[in-house]
């Protein structure tokens, strides 16, 4: 006691250890006692609010281990039944809905038969190579008829000095001459090789069939290289041919020659002939 009097300060010391030592064990104690009741109360519905005591906390503990317990048995592994089950969904066949038609009643069926019969017939369409063939002046003429200038048509033979049998392979060559020599150029310019080649028939400085006239030596390009022979002739020179053949005149009687000056290495019809006209890119000489 004497020395709590000698130093009292040491007393006060002591007693304030004491008060915070309790403190701190009362907040440690009440942290404890509000999780196990937050614990208990999460399990319970959200709307019950109430604050619960040491037994019910203790009865809800035991209630959330029993419930627990009856989950992990229940609970299967799921790298075995569940994923099992995952690829029997996945493989499950989709169903597959076919819409019928609705079958059609008889008075429908005769209405749509009655609309078929009644209903007018479109016009149909013929192509320009078509209506070509339908048209009789345009097949090949068994002759051709010449006087001493020009050819003339088949209804001015009375006229003519002299005739030439014309046969399916003068046809064709002359076909295939136009095809070699004009293919890309206009249609005009198709008939126009096609006169060249019948007005040098017609003349006394050129042989006297479409074969030699075509086949001369030096004339026509196409026959020199071999492309006259590796043509196939399109619908638009054969109908080019036809027209020609049957007195259709792109140039005048007296064009002889013909040539590219974009293509042609020897120009010496250029300088020494009377240029005709041009069509597409060949010139027409006399």
């Amino acid at each position: 006691m004497y020395t709590l009097r000698q130093n009292r300060w040491m007393a006060v010391l002591i007693g304030v250890l004491l008060v915070c030592f309790s403190a701190i064990c009362l907040l440690i104690q009440n942290e404890q006692a509000s999780k196990l009741q937050y614990n208990s109360s999460s399990n319970l519905n959200p709307f019950d609010s109430i604050p619960l005591g040491k037994t019910q906390v203790a009865a809800v503990k035991a209630q959330n281990i029993q419930n627990t317990q009856q989950s992990s048995q229940l609970r299967l592994p799921l790298g075995i039944e569940n994923a099992n089950n995952i690829n029997l969904w996945k493989n499950k066949p989709e169903a597959i809905f076919i819409e019928s038609l609705p079958a059609k009643s008889p008075q429908a069926k005769a209405k749509l038969e009655d609309k078929q019969l009644n209903a007018k017939p479109k016009a149909a369409k013929v192509k320009v190579s078509e209506q070509k063939e339908l048209n009789p002046q345009l097949t090949p003429p068994k002759k051709l008829f010449f006087s001493r200038t020009k050819l003339l048509s088949p209804s001015e033979q009375e006229k003519s000095t002299w005739q030439y049998n014309v046969s399916a392979e003068d046809v064709l060559l002359l076909q295939k001459i136009v095809m070699a020599e004009a293919e890309g150029e206009p249609y005009q310019g198709k008939i126009a090789v096609a006169n060249v080649v019948l007005n040098r028939l017609r003349s006394a400085n050129f042989p006297n069939t479409i074969k030699e006239v075509i086949y001369q030596k030096h004339q026509f390009s196409p026959v020199a290289n071999g492309r006259f022979d590796r043509v196939k002739p399109s619908e638009d020179c054969i109908h080019a041919v036809n027209e020609a053949l049957n007195g259709k005149k792109a140039v005048t009687d007296d064009t002889y020659y013909f040539l590219s000056l974009k293509l042609a290495e020897d120009l010496t019809v250029h300088h020494t002939r009377t240029f005709e006209k041009q069509i597409g890119n060949h010139s027409f000489y006399k």
